[in-house]
């Protein structure tokens, strides 16, 4: 299945002309890993929403447009695979965002006074124990979270963006960057898929 450089450089090259069993080739390439996380990344929250065959096919559009405009230097299939998994990633990102704030503009915003409960939420479903232990980790997690990192967080989850974010706390958007990104390593390392911030 790993093709060599130059197999996989003669494929690409034929994929962006059009050729169709080099599209194929490709797309056995990326396609198995992206169904796996596009259904671990939907989570419980998000399948209502959006199916993950939907997802699997936006992604597969976005890079065939994306190969015929050459906008990537792809030279090898781990680094298709990678842009694969990260488009996977940022639409789903994207989507939540999108059902977050049509349900606060709609006034239909589920209670984010919950946080652990919303967390779990955004992750798959897990067998009675697991799930339990899981639980037990995001309150913990949540416990340590100081006021803006809590409030950041359910802005978040109800759809606000970034800058949303740092208009309603007062704060400069760089900072509220730099707390992203720590509250991301440390939801990563709860086990909470945290591609939505």
């Amino acid at each position: 299945m790993a093709d060599s450089s130059d197999q996989f450089a003669a494929t690409l090259a034929l994929a962006r002309e059009g050729d169709r069993d080099a599209i194929a080739r490709l797309v056995e390439q990326y396609e198995p890993k992206v169904r796996v996380v596009a259904r671990v990344l939907l989570g419980r929250a998000l399948r209502p929403h959006l199916d993950s065959v939907d997802l699997v096919q936006s992604v597969h559009r976005s890079l065939m447009i994306a190969l015929r405009t050459q906008d990537y230097d792809l030279s090898s299939p781990e680094q298709l695979v990678a842009l694969a998994i990260t488009m996977v990633r940022r639409k789903t990102a994207r989507h939540w965002r999108r059902v977050q704030r049509q349900q606060r503009l709609s006034g239909a915003a589920g209670d984010s006074n919950n946080l652990p409960q919303m967390l779990a939420s955004l992750s798959d479903a897990r067998d009675p124990a697991e799930e339990a232990q899981f639980n037990d980790q995001l309150e913990c997690l949540c416990q340590n979270l100081d006021p803006i990192e809590q409030r950041m967080l359910e802005l978040r989850l109800q759809g606000y963006t970034s800058r949303e974010v740092a208009r309603e706390l007062g704060m400069h958007a760089v900072a509220v960057r730099v707390r992203w990104t720590r509250l991301r390593q440390r939801l990563h390392a709860s086990g909470v898929v945290a591609d939505w911030i």
